[in-house]
C-alpha cells in the first residue's frame, strides 16, 4: 500500500489531480467494503476528484464529491496510514462550503510522513508507479513504461546502481519538459533489453 499511496500524493501535489486516483485504485477495490483502509483510500479518491472538478468549475460536482469524501473519512483518525487527514478533512469544509476558493489560492498539499512529497521525492518503486500513471494520463504509450519498470526493479533487486531504466524512470516522472525526448529513449532501450532477452532465448 505505501508505495501506491506515496506515489499517488506526490501525483495530486504536483498537480496532477485527475491521475492521482489512479494510483490508488487497485488497491482499493481489492478491499473489504467499510474497512478503515478501504473508507481512507476512497475517501482520499473522492477528495483528489473533488479537487479535479473545483479547477474546472464543476462547483456542483465539487461539492458531491467534497460531501462524500468528508463521509469516508468523518472517522478515521487525524493521521491515518501516515497521512494527515485532519488538514484534508479541513480543506475539503472549506471546498463545500466555497468551492470557488480553490480560483483564489491554490489546493492544500497532502502531507505524508511529516512531510508534502513531489515527484522528485519519490524512490524506485513509487516511481515505478508514477510512471505508470502519468503515462496513461498524459496519453503516452504505458507498455514502455511498464516494461521499463519491471527492467528497473529487477536491476534495483540486483544492485545495479546505474541502470539506465531507473534513471530514465526518474526523468519521465520528475521531467516534465522534457518528458517527450525521455519516453522516446526509454522506449529505445526497451526495445533493445528485449531483443538481447530474445537472442539469448533463442539459443537455449
Amino acid at each position: 500500500m505505501r508505495e501506491a499511496l506515496r506515489a499517488g500524493i506526490a501525483i495530486y501535489n504536483d498537480g496532477y489531480y485527475h491521475a492521482a486516483h489512479d494510483a490508488w485504485e487497485d488497491r482499493w477495490l481489492e478491499l473489504e467494503s467499510g474497512t478503515d483502509d478501504e473508507r481512507f483510500l476512497h475517501g482520499l479518491i473522492q477528495f483528489t476528484a473533488a479537487v479535479y472538478h473545483a479547477r474546472n468549475r464543476n462547483w456542483e460536482g465539487a461539492v458531491g464529491l467534497t460531501e462524500s469524501a468528508l463521509e469516508y473519512l468523518e472517522e478515521l483518525p487525524a493521521t491515518s496510514r501516515d497521512v494527515g487527514l485532519s488538514r484534508v478533512r479541513s480543506y475539503l469544509e472549506r471546498l463545500a462550503a466555497d468551492p470557488e476558493v480553490i480560483e483564489r489560492r491554490p489546493p492544500i498539499r497532502v502531507t505524508h510522513e511529516g512531510d508534502a512529497p513531489g515527484l522528485e521525492d519519490l524512490d524506485v518503486p513509487e516511481t515505478v508507479v508514477a510512471a505508470g500513471v502519468l503515462a496513461e494520463e498524459l496519453g503516452y504509450d504505458e507498455g514502455p513504461v511498464e516494461t521499463a519498470g519491471e527492467y528497473a526493479l529487477a536491476d534495483l533487486e540486483a544492485g545495479r546502481d546505474d541502470s539506465r531504466f531507473i534513471a530514465l524512470l526518474f526523468a519521465f516522472v520528475r521531467e516534465a519538459d522534457d518528458r517527450d525526448v525521455v519516453y522516446r529513449r526509454l522506449t529505445a532501450h526497451v526495445s533493445r533489453r528485449r531483443s538481447r532477452e530474445e537472442d539469448v532465448e533463442g539459443l537455449f
